[in-house]
C-alpha cells in the first residue's frame, strides 16, 4: 500500500466515524424530544379532565352561558385532538403547531368564562386545580421545548447539517 493509500483509508474511516457519531447525536436528541413530550401530554390530559369537571359541574347553573360552555367543551376536543395527533410524531413541527394553536384558542374560550362563585359548587377549588395543572403545564412545556431547541441546534450546525438532509432529519416545532 502507497501512502496516498494509507491517508485517503484513514480520512475516510475519520469521516465515517464522524457521520455515525453525528447521526448517533441526532437520534439521541429527537429521542429526547419524544421523552419530553410524555409529561406535556399527561399534563394536557389532567388539565382536559379538570376542564371536563368544571363545564359539567357549571352547566346546569349557568344556562346564559351556555354557548361559551359549547365554545369551551369544542375547544378541549379540539386539544385533546391535537394532542393525540403530537403525541404520534411529537418532533413534526406541523403537529406541535396544532397543538400550541388549539391550546390558545382553548385559552381564549376559558378567559371568556370567567367563574369565581356559584352556590354550592366548589368553583375556588376547581380554579386552584386549574392553576397547579397550568403551572405544571407550563414547566412541562419548558422542558420539552429546550429538548427541541437542543435538537434544532444540532440540525442547523454546519457539519452536521451535511448529513440532515440524507438521513431525512428535519427541524422539529415548540409548544
Amino acid at each position: 500500500m502507497t501512502t496516498f493509500q494509507i491517508v485517503g483509508s484513514v480520512v475516510a474511516a475519520a469521516l465515517l466515524f464522524w457521520v455515525v457519531g453525528a447521526y448517533n447525536r441526532l437520534v439521541r436528541l429527537r429521542g429526547a424530544i419524544v421523552r419530553r413530550f410524555v409529561p406535556v401530554d399527561e399534563q394536557f390530559r389532567q388539565r382536559h379532565a379538570l376542564l371536563l369537571q368544571q363545564i359539567e359541574a357549571l352547566a346546569p347553573v349557568l344556562a346564559s352561558a351556555a354557548p361559551r360552555l359549547d365554545a369551551l367543551r369544542a375547544a378541549c376536543q379540539q386539544v385533546e385532538a391535537a394532542c393525540a395527533h403530537a403525541k404520534v410524531r411529537p418532533g413534526a413541527a406541523g403537529a406541535v403547531t396544532s397543538l400550541r394553536l388549539a391550546d390558545e384558542i382553548l385559552g381564549e374560550a376559558r378567559a371568556r368564562l370567567p367563574v369565581q362563585s356559584v352556590p354550592g359548587i366548589d368553583v375556588a377549588g376547581l380554579n386552584a386545580r386549574l392553576a397547579a395543572s397550568d403551572a405544571t403545564l407550563a414547566f412541562a412545556r419548558r422542558q420539552f421545548n429546550d429538548a427541541v431547541a437542543a435538537y434544532n441546534h444540532a440540525v442547523q450546525q454546519f457539519p452536521t447539517a451535511l448529513i440532515v438532509g440524507l438521513f431525512g432529519f428535519r427541524s422539529a416545532g415548540t409548544l
